[in-house]
Parts: structure tokens; sequence; C-alpha cells
């Protein structure tokens, strides 16, 4: 944990503001996982933070959303244009 804290620091993953009156700050919480090889053992722990995401209310704490997901249709129109010029 205490790697992936100076990683974060390192990489200036965040910066410190104040915080407006009224405003409550996101919460986080560190999500622990345990990677296995092959044969069962154990290889390497990993761990990351996270915010907690889903205690912020639309219209007060954000306006918008964005997901950069493809359609299914450019999929197709690329995997089309690459096929052709091949």
């Amino acid at each position: 944990m205490e790697l992936e804290m100076e990683a974060l620091e390192k990489n200036n993953t965040w910066k410190l503001v104040t915080l407006p009156p009224g405003k409550k700050p996101v919460g986080c919480k560190w999500v622990y996982t345990v990677k296995y090889r092959a044969d069962g053992t154990i290889e390497r722990y990993k761990v990351r933070l996270v915010a907690k995401g889903f205690t912020q209310t639309y219209g007060v704490d954000y306006l918008e959303t964005f997901a950069p997901v493809a359609k299914m249709n450019t999929g197709r129109v690329i995997l089309s244009l690459a096929a052709n010029h091949d």
C-alpha cells in the first residue's frame, strides 16, 4: 500500500484544493487483490485506491458524464476497412 501511495504522489495524481463551503469531499477506499500463478500459489498482492463516486449527486457535485465507448457500427466500419485494405 505504501508503494501505491508513493506512486500516486510521484505521478501527481491529485492536487490539494480548498473545499468550497457546503461541499463534502468524495471518499475513497483501498481495494485489495491477490494474484495467483497457474499452479495456485500466490504470485503477488495488489492494491488500488478507488473513489466512492456513488456518493456524488447529479447537478450538485457534477453536471455531465462521459464514457469513451465506440458504437458497434464504428467497430464494423473499422473491421471492414481493414479487411478491404489488406
